[in-house]
């Protein structure tokens, strides 16, 4: 027993120490890359918002396209990396989607695993829940000023771990990206990147969907 709980502390302490040097790099400037995914990365195509990244750690062998309960235009895209290891993950939004009244009306939800949601007074917001093959509660929530996507790292053996950091676009900060370890249960490691929607930033945004 008290050499299982060594092994453990060894490791988080040798994860923390991997933490404390990470490069920046995922998806713009200034942000801090989180470990086993390459991303994520925010683009904007048509009126579509579009998350992508790889999962350097989880494996799949045939790929899918799953539309996202509740939202009538938004999708998610799992497939092989043609480019190296791991699987392709990136979520298709539609702008549509991320005004829809509806969509805000949802119950709220935390994070999975009942943590408190980062940046967020209620640490609650709507939100759906889902899963596909390998990964277990993939979540959207729309909030009114935060759009925000959760996405599960079963392979991340951290545990009770969680940090918070600036996500930005080039050199504008767009939101909040969170890492959490394993929770008490072994389970919901995962992070979370929670985009700021300000009334400036709706307005620009529901511009570019009125034009498709």
């Amino acid at each position: 027993m008290l050499a299982t709980k060594l092994k453990k502390l060894s490791i988080v302490l040798l994860s923390v120490l991997s933490l404390t040097t990470f490069a920046t790099s995922c998806g713009g400037e200034g942000n801090v890359s989180i470990p086993g995914v390459q991303g994520p990365n925010l683009n904007i195509l048509e009126d579509n918002l579009i998350v992508s990244m790889v999962l350097e750690n989880v494996e799949i062998q045939v790929g899918g396209t799953y539309k996202v309960p509740k939202y009538k235009s938004s999708y998610i895209m799992f497939n092989p990396n043609l480019e190296g290891p791991g699987s392709v993950l990136s979520f298709t939004v539609s702008l549509d989607d991320l005004f829809d009244a509806d969509v805000k009306q949802l119950d709220p939800k935390t994070l999975p695993g009942g943590r408190m949601i980062p940046g967020v007074a209620a640490g609650a917001l709507p939100a759906v829940a889902f899963s596909v093959e390998k990964l277990k509660n993939v979540a959207f929530y729309v909030g009114p000023k935060i759009f925000g996507i959760w996405v599960p790292l079963p392979k991340f053996e951290l545990y009770g771990f969680g940090w918070t950091s600036q996500y930005k676009v080039g050199s504008r900060r767009v939101g909040n990206v969170s890492l959490f370890g394993k929770d008490e249960n072994g389970e919901n490691a995962g992070f979370f990147l929670a985009l700021s929607v300000s009334a400036a930033a709706e307005r620009r945004l529901q511009k570019q969907a009125d034009k498709y």
